[in-house]
Parts: structure tokens; C-alpha cells; sequence
């Protein structure tokens, strides 16, 4: 879990930074001289946030309050949130989670931004035949191009789709990876690449 607020993010970074270089937590009256604030009692508010986020813990000794950094804040910096391209409007798709924040593992984003992703969920079984089937969530890099052969997220009309890219003159078509579907073809200007697949999660069953 990330921080929910910038000026949540910056006590705790600083919390981090403090213990890296020094061995032990700040005290209140430091992280509020870093903030440039002068109550404590701010600072004991986000404070409480953080803990309540699982992120710290706070321990009370011989009447003052101490921070403990929980092993949670590793976890932390190993995930990474990828805002989603599109939540499916079919009640046939949509899953509690998905109108939540995702967070994936960094790893998996290999050397890409997660700012430059966006999940998709995967809503038929079009791309069967490359692994990637209905209810999977794709991962999407941000790109308005694609070259032949490219997996793209593609808006048509209102829906999305995710096929193969392929020119053909002044047409674009859309290939399934499945020969139960129809590949489309339509006008260059009556498509829209929204991005180009990247990876893949499958969620458990």
C-alpha cells in the first residue's frame, strides 16, 4: 500500500530516509521541523493515517510516543498502481476489485512507467490463441500508434477492442487470434489506438 495523500507520502519518506541514515525514527518535533510546520499535532495526524495504512506503528515509552517502520513499507516499494483503461459496463465483467485501485508487482512492469500502463479487463476470448482470454487483465502501454502485427487495444464506435493491428491502405483491421471471431475492417479514421499490449495477469478462479 502507497501512502493516500502528497503530504502523507513526504512524512513518510522522510521517516525512511531518517532510518537509512541514522539507525532509529525521527521524532515528532524533527518530521515537523522537516515539514516546515510548527504543531506536532499535524504531524501526529498523518501520523495515525500511516499507521492505520499499516505502513508504521507507533510504541509509547516513558511517556513519549516512538515509530516503528513495519515490514509493510517494503512491501510497499515492491508494488506499483496501473490505472485502468477501461472497467467493462457488462455486469457479465464486472468484479467488486475492479472499480478498486490496482497494484501490481514492479517486476512485472520490466522497464516500463507505471504511468505510462493502463489495465484492461479482457472481456471475449478474441486473442485465445495468444494466451490471453476472456476476463484476463491486460496490461496496456499509452500509444496512439501501432506497426503490423502489434496486440492493440483499439476503440471503435464505443467498444474496445483487443486484437492484432494491421494496415491495408487507407483501412486498418482488427485480427482475432481465435478462429471462432470475425477479423474487422474499417476506415483508418474510424479507429482509435488507445495502446499496445505489453502483459498480462490472470486473476485466480
Amino acid at each position: 500500500m502507497q501512502p493516500r495523500t502528497k503530504r502523507q507520502k513526504e512524512v513518510f519518506e522522510y521517516i525512511k530516509q531518517y532510518v537509512e541514515k541514522h539507525g532509529y525514527e525521527p521524532s515528532y518535533q524533527l518530521i515537523a521541523r522537516q515539514m516546515g510546520v510548527n504543531s506536532k499535532a499535524g504531524i501526529a495526524k498523518h501520523i495515525e493515517a500511516l499507521e492505520a495504512q499499516g505502513l508504521l506503528a507507533r510504541r509509547r515509552e516513558n511517556g513519549s510516543f516512538w515509530i516503528d517502520l513495519r515490514p509493510a513499507a517494503t512491501i510497499a516499494d515492491a508494488v506499483c498502481e496501473v490505472e485502468w483503461l477501461m472497467i467493462p459496463k457488462d455486469e457479465t465483467y464486472v468484479e467488486d476489485w475492479e472499480s478498486q485501485p490496482l497494484y501490481v508487482p514492479k517486476f512485472l512492469l520490466g522497464s516500463h512507467d507505471p504511468e505510462d500502463l493502463r489495465a484492461f479487463r479482457v472481456t471475449s476470448d478474441a486473442m485465445f490463441d495468444q494466451h490471453i482470454c476472456e476476463g484476463d487483465v491486460a496490461l496496456i502501454e499509452k500509444r496512439s500508434y501501432a506497426r503490423d502485427g502489434d496486440i492493440v487495444a483499439a476503440l471503435t464506435g464505443k467498444q474496445i477492442f483487443l486484437k492484432q493491428f494491421y494496415r491495408d491502405g487507407a483501412h486498418i483491421e482488427l485480427r482475432p487470434a481465435n478462429n471462432d471471431y470475425i477479423t474487422l475492417k474499417l476506415p483508418a479514421n474510424k479507429v482509435e489506438i488507445l495502446g499496445v499490449y505489453r502483459g498480462l495477469i490472470r486473476p485466480f478462479v
